[in-house]
């Protein structure tokens, strides 16, 4: 498996490398990969297009959402009202000296902030699970819209992008949800009640008020906008570090193996260092704007206090009422900070939802055609049988050492016809990767697909399968156009095993029955006894419940390929597909797998692609691709007689010894 580079460039610290010479300088420089699209912007203005959409998640639930908006609208009120005892009991009772009445102030001051709190409760626990079900319905309608993605979506879009999607972007929305939109309710509502008491108590103080909102509202925008364009690049600084630790770890083979340490220690010290500069700029801006916001609110207090004192010394004002004002003046202000912070917050929930749902909306590239029916499927003719003619279907065929008994596949009916006609085809666009080929797989025939790497082998495949559709040219299955058929149908009898090996996150037993969840253990182990490896779940530390690790790490590059290949097996395809599906077993388990193979695609239609000529030289045809075309093709002993391309293959294979045998 090769190693991929990393998608940034970064120039290490001053240091030597290992072989003396100093390591270059230079700035951190972010580099895009050809395919990729540009990053989206990380906000975007409030649009109410977005906002009417995502509320519109809240629809199912409007019951909880309209309880919340009134929940939140009484909150509001209910902190205008604390606040007001509060300053009536310091300008009333404790000014008078009235004991009696401060007593009863207090409890109902009391009374009501228990009541407020109460409610507090639920406006917490409603907006939170509101949030929950937006943001369940939204990962939802991302997943089945990712799912439904053909596979040049993938070869595009980075994994990182998806999951950026399904997680940050995602948890933004949940923030605009359950956060932005109703705090700013409560803060707003705040404003507006301590505004119409302040009205109330005096409306020339409140005049001068009035005019220093827009100052204090300005200076906290500007500093908020600072403090974004830092935090996003602390996060996209740490992105980086994140993904080249990751790296380093997967590939500490080869970083070992090509003496890579110091040069990579040196990369990751240089993206610390930048990440710590980004976040050393974070500190700086929080560090100013919080002094100045709290400047600008001392100056406003010495304002209002020369202000008001003014007015109580020419008998314009009580003091009170002054009093009464200097604590609704501090509730007034008190939410332009908030709010500011929830606009930025607003702004990044707006980008999130542009991204979601841009993703949600995407319509794949290509899809069944509108009149698509399914492939025909001769096994469930076959599985209709009863009586005496279906026991005879269902009866072992064989049975296995291993004691376990071994049905024969379910369809004993030939393969899929697949033929090719001058089929072009190419991932982007001027740039094809095959040129007019054609051949024909007849039913229960074998065709292999040599050449060097980048040849079109595994291209041949993607289209056969239904993954791509070819440039220009024709694709039959089963003598019908393969854009004609639905792609589930196809798949469905398809049984495919990869290089890759993948294995799911689960047991042995679940992986090997992917395609058949309903095949009991028995015929799990049957196909194993088949396969020639019966005692494959008694070299595993749990047996078949062996818990396989992520991507299966925890089993060995060969037990992964006996696991696909028992999958494949129960799978019971018509058309089977092998690329590269040996190259991770040695020579004596393939030596195993060589009957096992021959019974797994007998009667079947299969197209191999390997290096290792001993798994391709039964072929009926062998293709030999070069450059996306097709250069030869024959039987191993017809191209061996005509001495070309693969006959010089064969040569270089028999004398690199007895593995490529």
């Amino acid at each position: 498996m090769k190693t991929k580079a990393p998608f940034f460039r970064a120039d290490p610290p001053p240091e030597r490398r290992n072989d003396g010479l100093p390591l270059p300088k230079g700035p951190l420089t972010v580099v895009q990969r050809p395919g990729e699209e540009a990053d989206e912007a990380a906000q975007r203005p409030l649009e109410w297009g977005l906002i009417r959409r995502l509320f519109g998640y809240t629809r199912p639930f409007a019951w909880q959402r309209n309880w919340l908006i009134l929940l939140t609208l009484i909150r509001g009120a209910q902190l205008a009202g604390l606040t007001w005892l509060f300053s009536a009991a310091i300008a009333g009772p404790v000014a008078r000296g009235d004991r009696a009445a401060l007593w009863w102030t207090v409890l109902g001051y009391g009374l009501l902030a228990l009541f407020s709190e109460g409610l507090f409760h639920f406006r917490m626990r409603y907006s939170q699970e509101l949030g929950e079900r937006v943001v369940h319905r939204l990962r939802a309608d991302l997943f089945a819209s990712v799912q439904r993605q053909p596979m040049a979506f993938f070869h595009r879009t980075k994994l990182g992008r998806i999951l950026g999607r399904m997680t940050s972007d995602i948890e933004a929305l949940r923030v605009g949800i359950q956060d932005v939109f109703f705090v700013s309710i409560v803060q707003l509502a705040q404003m507006v009640a301590a505004a119409a008491i302040m009205v109330w108590t005096d409306w020339v103080m409140f005049l001068v008020v009035l005019g220093l909102a827009p100052v204090i509202w300005k200076v906290n925008l500007h500093f908020r906008d600072r403090l974004s364009r830092y935090s996003r690049a602390s996060h996209e600084s740490f992105s980086r570090v994140t993904a080249t630790l990751a790296e380093s770890v997967n590939g500490i083979r080869v970083t070992q193996g090509f003496v890579r340490e110091a040069m990579n220690a040196g990369l990751f010290r240089r993206l610390l260092n930048d990440h710590s500069r980004h976040n050393m700029n974070l500190a700086r801006a929080s560090a100013t704007l919080n002094p100045i916001l709290e400047l600008n609110n001392q100056f406003f207090i010495a304002a209002l206090l020369l202000l008001g004192g003014w007015r109580v010394f020419h008998g314009d004002m009580e003091i009170g009422a002054l009093i009464t004002f200097f604590f609704f003046a501090n509730f007034f202000f008190g939410p332009i900070t908030i709010l500011g912070n929830l606009y930025n917050q607003a702004l990044v929930a707006m980008a999130g939802a542009e991204r979601v749902f841009k993703l949600i909306d995407r319509e794949p590239e290509w899809s069944d055609a509108v009149g698509a029916t399914d492939l025909e499927d001769p096994r469930r003719k076959q599985g209709a049988g009863s009586g005496e003619q279906g026991a005879k279907q269902t009866a072992p065929l064989f049975a296995t050492d291993s004691g376990y008994p071994l049905h024969a596949p379910r369809s004993t009916l030939q393969g899929l016809d697949l033929e090719f006609r001058r089929v072009t085809f190419s991932y982007e666009p001027g740039v094809p990767v095959l040129r007019d080929v054609s051949f024909r797989a007849a039913p229960g025939k074998t065709v292999a697909l040599v050449g060097h790497t980048g040849s079109g082998k595994s291209s041949i495949i993607n289209l056969a399968t239904k993954f791509y559709l070819p440039d220009s040219g024709e694709i039959l299955v089963d003598g019908r156009e393969i854009r004609s058929l639905a792609g589930r149908s196809l798949h469905r009898q398809l049984g495919i095993v990869t290089q890759q090996n993948f294995l799911f996150t689960g047991t042995v037993l679940e992986n090997i029955r992917f395609a058949r969840p309903e095949a009991g253990e028995a015929e799990v182990r049957a196909a194993l006894a088949a396969l020639g490896c019966p005692d494959l779940p008694e070299q595993l530390p749990n047996g078949l419940a062996t818990e396989v690790g992520e991507r299966g790490g925890g089993l060995s590059l060969g037990q992964r390929q006996l696991v696909c290949f028992a999958r494949a097996w129960l799978a019971d395809p018509r058309l089977v597909i092998l690329d590269e599906a040996t190259s991770a077993i040695d020579s004596l388990t393939e030596a195993r797998l060589q009957e096992a193979l021959s019974r797994l695609l007998r009667g079947r239609t299969s197209l191999v692609v390997a290096h290792r000529l001993s798994t391709i030289r039964a072929a009926d045809l062998i293709l030999v691709l070069d450059r996306g075309e097709v250069a030869e093709r024959g039987s191993h002993g017809e191209l061996l007689a005509r001495g070309g391309a693969y006959a010089r293959l064969h040569a270089q294979f028999a004398s690199g010894g007895a593995a490529h045998e």
